[in-house]
């Protein structure tokens, strides 16, 4: 059996992904802030990224199976990542990094496949490439690179900022001119147990299978929750549609762990 740990198993997609895993694997997880449930349960650890060493908790739970989720300050992350590839180059051991659709956001003019150039404007999409490159760097069967846009779904917090705005009464900003897509936290989580169950390698864009405009997707969502009347914010960043979205072209999905832009709207009232 996998013994696997989840940084960041306290955040919205990393405890999802434990609650899919932890009957399946011997399933370990990390939390930052204290927490009574998590320190109940003897598979959680609590780690500080920024002042702690990895490496001794990597020798403590000695995991077959690495995903990364955890969230933080980028330089401590990269610490951090540097030592995870460290230890799984001298141990039987491979790394699942959850990246970003965000490391295309310098390609704006078509959607991007897997084994295309990353090129990012952002501080966030600059550390995901960091990290990105040094996994590249290692043989095949030591890590998967997981690419995700924006995570929907029950109790996502995209849902609840949306949800917020519209109770405050104040209008949601939505990007007419800009194609993505999307996926929702069940689906994701699924895909991950099928990689690590099949044994897969290489690099996944785990997004829906069709492109949407960013606002008509949330006017979608909008209305699946059942909501009418309400005010968006136009925003433009040109006059011409922009894409930040990723599809697979080499790593194809079974068909039943494939997801719609419209399966994501739906399963955002599940509960």
């Amino acid at each position: 059996m996998e013994r696997i740990l989840i940084l960041g198993a306290s955040g919205f997609i990393g405890n999802a992904l434990y609650k899919e895993l932890c009957s399946f694997f011997d399933t370990h997880g990390t939390y930052h802030t204290s927490n009574a449930a998590f320190e109940e349960n003897h598979q959680f650890h609590q780690y500080d990224i920024e002042t702690e060493n990895i490496e001794i908790l990597l020798q403590n739970v000695k995991p077959t199976v690495i995903i990364s989720a955890v969230r933080g300050n980028f330089d401590a992350q990269i610490i951090a990542h540097f030592e995870i590839i460290n230890y799984i180059l001298t141990h039987n051991c491979k790394l699942l990094f959850i990246s970003s659709a965000n490391v295309f956001d310098a390609f704006t003019n078509f959607p991007s496949y897997e084994y295309d150039k990353t090129l990012s404007q952002s501080i966030y999409g600059r550390f995901k490439i960091k990290v990105e490159n040094a996994l590249l760097r290692l043989p095949n069967h030591k890590y998967n690179i997981l690419r995700l846009p924006m995570v929907f779904g029950h109790n996502s917090p995209r849902l609840k900022q949306i949800k917020t705005l519209i109770d405050l009464g104040e209008a949601i900003e939505v990007f007419p001119n800009v194609v993505i897509n999307v996926t929702e936290i069940e689906k994701v989580t699924q895909q991950i147990h099928y990689i690590i169950n099949r044994k897969k390698q290489g690099v996944f864009h785990l997004g829906s299978t069709d492109l949407v405009h960013q606002k008509d997707f949330i006017e979608e969502v909008c209305e699946v929750l059942g909501y009418k009347n309400l005010v968006f914010k136009n925003i433009y960043n040109s006059n011409f549609d922009r894409f930040l979205a990723v599809l697979p072209k080499e790593n194809i999905l079974p068909k039943n762990l494939q997801v719609s832009v419209h399966q994501v709207a739906k399963a955002s009232v599940k509960q």
